[in-house]
């Protein structure tokens, strides 16, 4: 197991804002609001204006399906609330047509799921022959971890979790990043965003679930502009 290419409950850029962040956002938690807006113009509101977020809306799991090959996605470049709107009226319109949901090509989770498999049966590994179908198992080949930790967040993003927040790392190929995943009674969402040091440099991923776009644009409504005058 490649432990480095991920980790679970780690210390974050959260850490060092709030004395308490894996409490920080329950809902009775003291200054819970101030906390979200914070957290939103520091990992989001100031990277998008740099022009270094994108979107990723998911979908294509359900009835509790978790078949790599069935999860889909839609990636948007998102500089501004005008951006976020417009990806939120691709789906709504969708959605009022009957008509297929915004899709890319590229499979966002079977296709690198897939090219690390044949790498390491190239590099001759056994792999169990139902190795696809048991996420648990993709720890055994090199890449596998990330792409776990990354199954168990599309997935949680999807069906729901009972934490509000956790912070995990994970290493991509834009190179390590955390995983900021929040759980919360405005709406469901994960940010994946660059350490520290690489912060105004390297992009960020939002993701969400395209049943969680109406009730985020309502939270990013809300939150994001107060900062402006500041």
């Amino acid at each position: 197991m490649q432990y480095a290419e991920a980790k679970e409950h780690t210390q974050g850029r959260l850490h060092e804002l709030f004395a308490e962040p894996y409490s920080a956002f329950e809902n009775d938690a003291d200054e819970r609001q101030m906390h979200i807006r914070t957290m939103l113009h520091m990992l989001l509101a100031r990277p998008m204006s740099r022009g270094q977020v994108t979107l990723r809306v998911i979908h294509g799991w359900e009835n509790g399906g978790f078949e790599p090959a069935d999860l889909q996605h839609m990636d948007y470049a998102i500089h501004s609330l005008d951006d976020f709107r417009a990806a939120v009226s691709d789906f709504a319109q969708a959605a009022r047509q009957n008509s297929p949901l915004p899709a890319d090509a590229k499979a966002v989770l079977a296709e690198p799921l897939a090219e690390a498999i044949a790498d390491a049966e190239a590099d001759g590994k056994t792999l169990a022959p139902d190795i696809r179908e048991t996420p648990a198992r993709w720890p055994a080949f090199s890449g596998g971890l990330a792409l776990y930790t990354l199954f168990k967040m599309y997935h949680r993003l999807i069906y729901s979790e009972d934490d509000n927040y956790r912070c995990s790392q994970l290493e991509t190929p834009h190179g390590l990043r955390e995983i900021h995943e929040f759980h919360l009674e405005e709406g469901e969402f994960a940010l994946l965003v660059p350490l520290r040091e690489h912060f105004k440099d390297a992009p960020t991923l939002l993701v969400m679930h395209e049943s969680q776009l109406g009730p985020i644009e309502q939270l990013f409504e809300k939150s994001l502009p107060l900062f402006d005058n500041f």
